[in-house]
């Protein structure tokens, strides 16, 4: 058995030199970070599995792929680029794993949190530009912070923001308890909440979950951070709330269409900020993701 890395780019491939080990299946590392659909049939044509990290793998394209039974996607996220019942349908299984990035997309939600606080983002834009802007922020001890959605990512984001003396809420689909968190019902999170933060993975069930009638029940002047998947929050409501003061900011690491093309209104606020799908992204994280895709590539090759 067989696999490629087919999207590895210069960053992951050097991670992935750095975590194989000699008893791991062979690996095709493929260093280039961006994979067109039309090119899967290819690509794939003499490989078992593949390990992908942000490749669309369309169903139509994939049906062509007659000898690939594995795709080792890197995190949880794979519905945004790929259809699983789609794809188990043709014999493939697709294989996703959560916690290795727990910790760094945390600090990273926690970081966009008070930098929409403080208006870090637009302070440095137009002191760069020449200015000076003195803006008053927003002082979070003794804020509520809510949590959409109550995974590891959301029990660390907790953890941090209990120890910075807020109060924290949280909902989640089935039930749940941890020291420290209230949890409640959606509604009463939002209204309550002078921050809300995203943690639901995207199935059917969460797309549009942060609609327009669930941002307007939000408490006016919050701030809305999301590091989860940008389909679960409607954007044009989001970027309506922004432009009407109803949202005071919004902090954002992932986007309905990324990366984010040129021109989108959001990059045309001031009361937004916004980071490259990059929550993740940390030595510690990124070891963690590749050893245990090729974990599972080796149980996978052992039968």
């Amino acid at each position: 058995m067989k696999g490629i890395f087919m999207d590895a780019g210069e960053s992951l491939a050097a991670v992935f030199d750095r975590m194989v080990r000699h008893d791991d299946p062979p690996v095709t590392v493929n260093r280039v970070a961006d994979v067109a659909p039309a090119e899967l049939r290819a690509l794939l044509a003499d490989y078992d599995f593949v390990l992908d990290d942000h490749s669309a793998m369309p169903t139509d394209q994939m049906r062509a792929c007659t000898r690939l039974k594995h795709v080792i996607f890197l995190g949880t996220g794979a519905r945004s680029y790929m259809n699983p019942e789609e794809l188990a349908a043709l014999g493939i299984t697709v294989h996703t794993f959560k916690g290795y990035g727990d910790t760094a997309v945390a600090e990273h939600a926690i970081a966009l949190m008070w930098a929409g606080a403080r208006g870090i983002a637009m302070m440095d834009r137009d002191i760069r530009d020449g200015g000076w802007p003195r803006s008053e922020g927003v002082q979070l001890t003794g804020k509520t912070l809510g949590l959409v959605g109550f995974g590891g990512i959301a029990a660390e984001v907790a953890r941090i923001a209990t120890g910075s003396g807020m109060h924290v809420l949280a909902w989640n689909r089935g039930p749940k308890s941890h020291h420290g968190v209230t949890f409640v019902p959606l509604p009463e999170l939002l209204a309550a909440s002078d921050v809300v933060s995203v943690h639901l993975l995207l199935t059917d069930e969460t797309r549009g979950l942060i609609s327009r009638q669930r941002i307007a029940e939000m408490r006016r002047g919050a701030i809305l951070v999301n590091t989860a998947r940008g389909a679960i929050v409607d954007e044009d409501a989001m970027v309506a709330a922004l432009q009407s003061g109803h949202l005071a900011h919004a902090a954002l690491d992932v986007f309905a269409i990324e990366p984010l093309p040129p021109g989108h209104p959001l990059t045309g606020l001031d009361n937004v900020t916004l980071s490259a799908h990059s929550a993740f992204r940390t030595p510690e994280a990124s070891d963690a993701l590749i050893r245990r895709a090729l974990d599972i590539a080796k149980r996978l090759a052992s039968g």
